[in-house]
C-alpha cells in the first residue's frame, strides 16, 4: 500500500473540552482526507480509549476542566498499551511546550491553530509513528521466527543425536577443558582418557595398549581444535586380543565463534584373538 494511503488511514483522536476546536479538527482532518478520527471532550476516558483502540496518534489540549493534558499523560504513560506515546499538545500557553515534551509529548500545536502548521505536523507525527510501529511488528516477527528457527535447530540437534548414537558405538561431548558433558558407549576407555566424576572408570590410565602413534595423531587433532574423520585406532588388550575402531569428531563454536568443546562418534570395526 502506498504509504501516503497508510498515514490518511491512521487512527487518530482528538481530545479537547472545546466544541469549537473538535469541530475544527474534524473538519479540517477531513477535508485533508483522513478517514479513521474520533474525538471525546471527556479526558478521564482517554486512557480506556487507547487501550481499546491504540490509537496512532492523539491530539491532546492541555488545559480542560478536572483533569488536565498532562495529567493524562502520566495516565498513558502507565498504560503499558504502546512504548511510544504518540501525542500532540495544543496548547495556547508558550511556557508549556517545554514542560510537555519532557512529559512524553512527542510535538506540540499552538493556539490559534495556524491550519498548515496543524497539518504539516500531524502528518509528520503518522510519518514517524507508522514507521516505528512497521519496526516494532518487523522485530516481533524476527523474535518470533528466531523463535522458531531455535525450537527446529533443537529437534534437528536432538534428531541428529539420537542417529548419530544408533549408527555408532560410542558418542561424546566435551567442552573447552576437555571434560566430558555427554557421554554413551564406552568412550573415555576408548580414546584413553579417565574422568571419574562422570564414569566409574578403573584404577589404570586406560592408556594401556594403545597403539601410541596413532593415539597421538588423534590428541594432536584435538589439541588442534582440527576435525577428523575415520581416523583408525587399535589397541591390545592384556589377554593378547586385538581391537581396531575408527574415530570422527568435530569442534564446537558459539555464535561468537568461541571455541566450546568437542563432539565425536566412534565405531569398533574388528576384534582377534
Amino acid at each position: 500500500m502506498d504509504g501516503s494511503l497508510d498515514i490518511l488511514g491512521a487512527s487518530i483522536l482528538i481530545v479537547d473540552d472545546q466544541d469549537a476546536n473538535v469541530q475544527l479538527l474534524e473538519q479540517l482532518l477531513g477535508e485533508a482526507g483522513y478517514t479513521c478520527v474520533a474525538a471525546t471532550r471527556d479526558p478521564h476516558e482517554v486512557c480506556a480509549l487507547h487501550r481499546k483502540n491504540r490509537y496512532d496518534l492523539i491530539l491532546l489540549d492541555l488545559q480542560m476542566p478536572g483533569m488536565d493534558g498532562f495529567a493524562v499523560m502520566s495516565g498513558l504513560k502507565s498504560n503499558n498499551v504502546d512504548s511510544y506515546l504518540p501525542v500532540i499538545v495544543l496548547t495556547a500557553q508558550p511556557g508549556h511546550k517545554l514542560r510537555a515534551l519532557q512529559a512524553g509529548a512527542k510535538d506540540f500545536i499552538s493556539k490559534p491553530f495556524d491550519l498548515v502548521e496543524v497539518k504539516t505536523r500531524i502528518h509528520n507525527m503518522l510519518e514517524v509513528r507508522l514507521l516505528y510501529k512497521k519496526l516494532e511488528n518487523y522485530a516481533n516477527v524476527l523474535e518470533q521466527t528466531v523463535q522458531e528457527r531455535t525450537a527446529e535447530l533443537r529437534e534437528s540437534e536432538a534428531r541428529y543425536r539420537s542417529l548419530t548414537e544408533l549408527a555408532s558405538d560410542w558418542y561424546w561431548e566435551q567442552d573447552e577443558t576437555g571434560s566430558f558433558t555427554k557421554v554413551s558407549g564406552p568412550v573415555l576407555e576408548m580414546l584413553g582418557l579417565r574422568v571419574e566424576p562422570l564414569v566409574g572408570a578403573p584404577s589404570d590410565d586406560g592408556m594401556t595398549g594403545w597403539n601410541e602413534e596413532e593415539r597421538q595423531v588423534l590428541q594432536a587433532r584435538i589439541a588442534e581444535r582440527q576435525p577428523f574423520i575415520d581416523l583408525e585406532l587399535s589397541r591390545v588388550n592384556a589377554d593378547g586380543s586385538r581391537q581396531q575402531f575408527r574415530v570422527s569428531g568435530e569442534p564446537m563454536f558459539n555464535r561468537s565463534c568461541r571455541f566450546v568443546g568437542y563432539r565425536g562418534i566412534g565405531v569398533e570395526t574388528g576384534a582377534t584373538r
